[in-house]
This record gives structure tokens, C-alpha cells and sequence, in this order.
């Protein structure tokens, strides 16, 4: 009896062993995290359907899919995104995070569950969601000369955006502005290929972490690929005129460390070269990027960019694809672009091994990421949005970038008591005026849009022993003081509508300074802009100027100088023309005369 007991032990162990042999059998390769990424990714292609492999290379925007969401599953798209202004339910991260959940669960709903990666414009922080911390623009960034805060800022967006459940943010933008004209100026590091090589992998490492699968780790993007600060008259989408040296020279320098620091994706830009549009060049994002370069992330188009290559969808589909894009930011037309690439397919115009190479480009990515083993939002993130530490990095952020273009000797920095200081002009206390464009919406806004501190707050909590009176228009009823404090510039904007022909002070301002100079104390100014503007106006009537940039929603640091807790750090990223005569101004130009040369900044009182 003993040894029948034994026996039937041992069949039932081995009985065991077979049961779970055949249930780990069952688990596809792709499923297993303990497989190499590169076993995975086949095992999944070889399973895929065209139309499976179609979806992957689909991006459409979350309000062509909001009404519809199970088009998500049919047709199995790999990524949704959300455009400047393609918000959800009251803007708030735990709203963002429950609509990235709802349309995470459509895409795991298909055979193969293959998981979306979620895409967004967080390009100076997770910019378009209210409460979240908003760093200055690269404009400003590139003025301090830190990468290592650069990416320490970087790391915190990441954080900020993964709370939302988005996993991949369009940035960094490694343009090198070359025409203040421009309305992205403010999207660039500035006007040397050098400052592009260095923030941008910076950005880079910040995004992205040691590891793309790390915790607080998000998709970096590098933008927007070719020569989109060079255009003719900075017009936004335009023509780069440059031989091929030149391109190499200026514009394709900052790609290289980007890519060494293992940038995972890469946008092609709307704008031309010589002609050539970039969505369709081949030469640029296949010969170059992908050989040359040896890029292994994905391409992804901008927004409705392929439409722009011919006004015959399928024939701009077939350009596009062949050209190297991988995955097409429709934003809308996903039903037509499915349609369009079986007839490509089926008539031979594209074929499966470059439709194969686009797939496993974008698994390869999705594997690095970690999103089959935990493609949900991570809920324990959401405490960490807008914390105390992370607008203590922007704070450093703005007080680092800020550039000290004029002093007079006695003057700066102003006393935190004792003192009277009278501050006037439309961006004291505006956060929407200082944060600028790409910012809750796609051209940003004026007035209160957000949570942060204005440059007026930050005065007051600095100086609570000094007595600040405010007026934006300039009107005190006692206009005796010590100090006059006049906070000025653009309106926010963003691409397209940001282009000009005229970046002089407006009349309004100019008038103001004035005004406050005819009070008799001395007038500090502080420039609230995205590109160097034309001062030649207020020059005589200013005894300090500061460019302050777009410095985000911590206001704070601007107080950090001007009260003297820290020395003006700031470097100017680009060089300041005194007029539009001079306009483009770039280092290196014949004749080079600028108001305040590159590199230009007062660094003491």
C-alpha cells in the first residue's frame, strides 16, 4: 500500500509539471517580460495582421476618438495623443489619467493587446493641465548655461506627465532659431547648433531616465526634424534655403547627442528644405536619420503634417511612409488613412518588410517601456503634481535664466523694507502673460489660468517689510516712492500666429515707462518675452533692464534677483538687435552690431 501511495504521489507531481509546462507553453513569447525585447518584438510581428500592423502606425487625437472610442480597438491604433488644445473633463490630472485608463482598456481589449502610448505637447513642463508646475521656456533655459538643471527640470515633467497616464511627451524641441520673427523662437535652446546639442540631451536624459521603463520615466521626442528655425523670414512651416554643409552645420548638430543619449522618437517638421518638405524627404529621414545617424527609435509626423504633401491623400500616405515616417499623427483621418495604406499595400507601392520595419520600430519602443507589464496610469503619482520640490526647480529655473541687460550703479537690488515701491504694467500680475504660449492652451492666455505665482506675489512675499502699490496702468494716488518697477511685453502666442514683422516695445508701453520715469524714482524693467524685442524706446527711460523671458508660473524667481538673494546669472541664447533693421541677427553674420551680443549678461550689481 505504501509504495502504491508513493506511486501515485509521484504521477500526480509529474502530472503537475506537465499541467504548467503546458500553461507557460501557452503564454506567447511577446508575453514574457523575461524574454530579450528583440524576441518579443518578432514573436508579436509574426502574429499581426496587415491591419494590426496598420493600427500601430495610427495616431489619432483624443477628440477624434472621444465620441467613438471603440474605434480604438478597431482598428487596433498604437497611440492616441492630445493636441494644444485637445483637453478632457475639468483639465485636471485625475481626468486626464481616468481618460487615458478608458482608452488604454480599448486597445487591451483587442486580440493581441498591444497597448496605446499617449502622446502630448509638454514642452516646458506638462504645460496644457491646470495645476501641474510650468518651467520657462527653452528660450530661457538656454540662458543658464545648466544642463544639469536642465534635466533635473525635465525629470520633474516627467513625473508630472506620467501622473496623467500620457507616457510620451513632444519634446524636446532642438531648433536652432535663426530669425527672432519666428513665433517658436521661444520653442529653441537659441541660435547655436552648441546650445542644441547640449540642452536637448539633456531634455533627453531628463525625460526619459536612466531607463525607458524606469518608474517616472516618459518618451522624449526630438523636434522637429529639419531646419525648422531657419526658414526665410522665420516663417512658421517655410522654406530652409541651405546647401547641404550648411544643414549639417547649424541644424543637424543637436540631433547627435540626442540620439547618443537614446532619444526614443523623433518628429519630422512641417517645414522645407530647398523646396523638399521633410515629411516626404528620404534623403533626410532615412538616408541620414535612420543610416547615417543610426536612429533605432520611430518617426512620428507632426500634426495633419502628410496632408501638406499632396492634396491626393493616398498618394501623401504613400510619399510619407516611403520617405521613413513611421507613425502618422492623422490627427482625425484615421479611417482614411487605414483604407489608404491597404490600397498602397496592394498595389505594391509600399511594401510589407518597410510596413514591418515601421512595427517593429514602435514595439521595440513600447517594449523599452515597459507598457505590457504596466500600461495603466499610475495613480501614486498624481500627490507629486505641483509639490512645493517641484516648483522649487522651476523657481531656480527662472532666477538662473534671467538676464541682467542694463544696471545703474546704486540702483539694483532693491530693499525688502523701508522703501516704497510702486509696480505698473500688464504683466505684474498676469500668470497666463508670463507663462506665454503652449500653456493650458495651445496660444496660451492672459489672466489667472492656472496656479502659480505672479511677479507682483513673488514681490510681496520677498519684501513683506516694503510697501508695493500696484496699478497695470500706472495710475497711483500718491506716486511719490523709491523704487518703480514696470513689468512689460508680449501676449502670448504660440506657432503661426506668433510670426511678425515688428517685435518693437508697444506704444502702450513705451508710454508707460514714461509715465513711471516722470515720477522721479528709478525704473527698473522687466521684459516678459519669447524673443528679444526692439527697446531702442525705453532705453533712456529704464535704469535697470531685465530679461525675464517666459518664465513660467513660479514668479518667484524673478524676486530672487531683484531683491538680491541671488546674483543675475543669465547668458543671452541669442543675440539682441537694436533694430529691425538688423533683424534676422545671428553671431557669426558679417557686420555682426548687436544691441547685447550673444552670450551677453550683466552678472553684478
Amino acid at each position: 500500500m505504501r509504495k502504491i501511495s508513493q506511486l501515485v504521489k509521484v504521477m500526480a507531481a509529474v502530472l503537475f509539471s506537465l499541467q504548467m509546462s503546458s500553461t507557460f507553453a501557452q503564454v506567447p513569447v511577446y508575453q514574457n517580460p523575461k524574454e530579450p525585447i528583440n524576441k518579443r518584438v518578432e514573436d508579436l510581428l509574426s502574429k499581426m495582421t496587415l491591419e494590426e500592423k496598420i493600427g500601430q502606425m495610427t495616431q489619432a487625437d483624443n477628440t477624434a476618438v472621444k465620441a467613438k472610442p471603440e474605434d480604438i480597438a478597431n482598428y487596433f491604433m498604437g497611440s492616441i495623443l492630445s493636441g494644444g488644445d485637445s483637453k478632457t473633463g475639468d483639465n485636471t490630472t485625475k481626468a486626464w489619467a481616468e481618460q487615458y485608463n478608458s482608452f488604454q482598456n480599448q486597445a487591451l481589449s483587442t486580440r493581441l493587446k498591444i497597448p496605446i502610448i499617449y502622446g502630448l505637447d509638454a514642452v516646458h513642463g506638462n504645460n496644457d493641465v491646470y495645476g501641474t508646475t510650468i518651467f520657462p521656456h527653452n528660450i530661457a533655459l538656454g540662458c543658464t548655461r545648466n544642463p544639469d538643471l536642465v534635466e533635473k527640470a525635465a525629470r520633474v515633467t516627467a513625473e508630472e506627465v506620467l501622473a496623467t497616464g500620457s507616457n510620451w511627451a513632444f519634446a524636446p524641441c532642438i531648433a536652432v532659431t535663426r530669425d527672432e520673427r519666428w513665433g517658436r523662437t521661444y520653442e529653441s535652446f537659441g541660435e547655436t547648433p552648441e546650445l542644441a546639442e547640449i540642452f536637448g540631451a539633456a531634455q533627453v536624459r531628463g525625460l526619459q531616465g536612466a531607463s525607458l521603463a524606469g518608474k517616472t520615466s516618459v518618451l522624449a521626442c526630438a523636434k522637429h526634424y529639419l531646419g525648422d528655425g531657419g526658414t526665410t523670414g522665420g516663417k512658421d512651416q517655410g522654406n530652409t534655403v541651405a546647401d547641404e554643409a550648411a544643414v549639417r552645420k547649424l541644424f543637424l548638430p543637436g540631433y547627435i547627442p540626442a540620439i547618443k543619449a537614446g532619444v526614443g522618437s523623433v518628429m519630422a517638421s512641417y517645414s522645407s528644405i530647398n523646396g523638399i518638405k521633410m515629411h516626404g524627404s528620404k534623403f533626410w529621414l532615412t538616408d541620414v536619420l535612420k543610416k547615417e545617424l543610426g536612429f533605432e527609435g520611430f518617426v512620428v509626423s507632426d500634426w495633419a503634417g502628410v496632408d501638406q504633401l499632396n492634396p491626393d491623400y493616398t498618394a501623401a500616405v504613400d510619399s510619407t511612409i516611403n520617405a521613413g515616417v513611421d507613425m502618422v499623427m492623422l490627427p482625425n483621418r484615421y479611417v482614411d488613412f487605414f483604407s489608404s495604406m491597404k490600397s498602397l499595400v496592394s498595389s505594391n507601392k509600399i511594401s510589407i518588410a518597410r510596413i514591418d520595419d515601421a512595427v517593429r520600430r514602435i514595439l521595440t519602443i513600447k517594449f523599452k517601456m515597459g507598457l505590457f507589464e504596466h500600461p495603466m496610469a499610475d495613480a501614486s503619482l498624481v500627490a507629486s503634481v505641483g509639490s512645493a520640490e517641484h516648483r522649487a526647480v522651476a523657481r531656480q529655473c527662472v532666477r538662473e535664466s534671467l538676464v541682467l541687460l542694463k544696471k545703474t550703479d546704486g540702483v539694483l537690488p532693491l530693499p525688502k523694507s523701508g522703501k516704497k515701491i510702486l509696480v505698473a504694467g500688464s504683466h505684474a500680475d498676469d500668470l497666463g502673460n508670463q507663462c506665454g504660449g503652449w500653456s493650458i492652451a495651445w496660444q496660451g492666455k492672459s489672466g489667472n489660468t492656472t496656479i502659480g505665482t505672479t511677479i507682483l506675489a513673488g514681490m510681496k512675499k520677498a519684501a513683506p517689510g516694503a510697501k508695493i502699490d500696484f496699478s497695470a496702468a500706472g495710475d497711483f494716488a500718491d506716486s511719490k516712492a523709491d523704487y518703480s518697477v514696470v513689468v512689460i511685453g508680449e501676449k502670448p502666442y504660440a506657432e503661426g500666429k506668433g510670426d511678425t514683422t515688428d517685435l518693437s516695445i508697444s506704444k502702450d508701453d513705451v508710454a508707460l515707462i514714461k509715465k513711471m520715469k516722470s515720477y522721479g524714482a528709478p525704473v527698473i524693467v522687466i521684459l516678459i518675452s519669447g524673443r528679444p524685442l526692439i527697446i531702442e524706446k525705453i532705453q533712456d527711460n529704464a535704469d535697470a533692464i531685465f530679461a525675464a523671458w517666459l518664465p513660467g508660473t513660479e514668479g518667484d524667481g524673478v524676486s530672487d534677483v531683484l531683491f538680491g538673494d541671488f546674483k543675475p546669472k543669465g547668458l543671452l541664447s541669442v543675440s539682441w538687435p537694436k533694430s529691425m533693421d538688423q533683424v534676422p541677427i545671428n553671431i557669426g553674420d558679417a557686420n555682426y552690431a548687436p544691441l547685447f551680443e550673444f552670450g551677453y549678461g550683466l552678472t553684478s550689481f
